[in-house]
């Protein structure tokens, strides 16, 4: 673990990948206790599935047509904001059920991921990066987008957080009240959306769902005001971020899954820290 500080100042890729792991932690924390609060924690999966095919169709591009704009970055984004918008509107507006929604949006971004993967050529070995993290590849480019995305976020959520707060407690309250539902659940899934990309870098598309859930479910054990868990949680993100880089850089374990170990244990932690009192009280 020491080796890691000790290095952390003479490699600037470890720097990059420290500040990727904060900045990743505050719309980890912030945009996770909204996933939390709504039990929507499968839609992250969903969009995440998306973000492959978005991932695979561009490096197909690129590759094999010369589209050097559409990276890999940009082809998740726009994925990440075709299922959510698709999410949105079957959901809301058509009136489709949920579960199953979210299971064709699921399947058919992997496969579309998997199909273009499989067409690109030399592409094949650049797939387990997509698929579990290189946090330690991040670039400051990508620094200058998370900061951005992070704003934005954190614009948003201040800026209708009443209106967000009504949302995810009192849905029929916020209709009687003439607050449109319907946009603010959008809003809500992009935010999940730009969350869901900026996770992959960190841990992978398999493992965003336990990045963006986990760390607000802690908090949820201790307390119920959204305010106080999305910035708890946002807290243990980053700390479970930084545990994790240090744990795993001496021994050369994977980053991504050594941050999940170590949220997962977190967890448990709390489950257990938060059943004791309620057994005495009963």
């Amino acid at each position: 673990m020491m080796q890691f500080f000790t290095d952390l100042f003479r490699y600037p890729f470890l720097q990059y990948a420290l500040m990727a792991a904060l900045l990743s932690s505050v719309a980890s924390g912030v945009v996770g206790s909204l996933v939390v609060v709504r039990r929507s924690t499968y839609v992250a999966g969903a969009i995440a599935h998306c973000v492959l095919g978005g991932m695979g169709v561009a490096r197909f591009a690129s590759t094999v047509y010369g589209v050097t704009w559409l990276t890999p970055m940009v082809g998740a984004f726009i994925a990440a904001f075709i299922a959510a918008c698709v999410i949105a509107w079957a959901t809301v507006y058509v009136k489709e059920r949920l579960d199953s929604v979210l299971s064709i949006v699921w399947a058919l971004g992997m496969a579309i991921g998997i199909t273009f993967i499989m067409k690109t050529p030399g592409y094949a070995q650049d797939l387990m990066s997509y698929l579990f993290g290189s946090i330690l590849m991040v670039s400051p480019t990508d620094l200058m987008l998370m900061l951005v995305l992070d704003a934005v976020i954190l614009a948003g959520v201040l800026l209708f957080y009443n209106r967000i707060l009504a949302v995810c407690f009192h849905e029929e309250a916020a209709l009687a009240r003439g607050i449109p539902v319907g946009l603010y659940t959008f809003l809500i899934l992009i935010f999940t959306a730009i969350t869901t990309v900026l996770l992959s870098q960190i841990v992978g598309i398999v493992m965003v769902i336990a990045l963006l859930s986990i760390p607000a479910a802690t908090v949820s054990r201790f307390t119920r005001r959204l305010s106080t868990m999305m910035i708890a949680a946002t807290g243990l993100s980053m700390a479970l971020s930084l545990g994790g880089l240090c744990i795993s850089y001496g021994p050369e374990l994977p980053v991504g899954a050594t941050i999940i170990e170590l949220a997962g244990l977190c967890y448990l932690a709390a489950i257990l820290a938060s059943a004791g009192p309620k057994r005495r009280r009963r």
